[in-house]
């Protein structure tokens, strides 16, 4: 189980790339926050999702 913005979300084993794919994230459109560090673009195919990891995912909104 990780905890996910606040919620405990039975992803673990998934790549952080499938996750967001999946859940309907727009991966140039957000930041990932991994166990208080910031995942770089380029690792999200490479980051497989653990038990205990708390993720934080912003999403970046236009505006003025």
């Amino acid at each position: 189980m990780l905890r996910i913005n606040g919620e405990e979300h039975e992803a673990a084993g998934m790549l952080l790339s499938d996750y967001l794919q999946e859940a309907g994230y727009s991966a140039q459109r957000i930041a990932v926050e991994r166990n208080e560090a910031i995942v770089p673009k380029a690792e999200y195919g490479s980051v497989r999702l653990e038990d205990g990891d708390v993720i934080e995912i912003v999403s970046f909104v236009g505006g003025g």
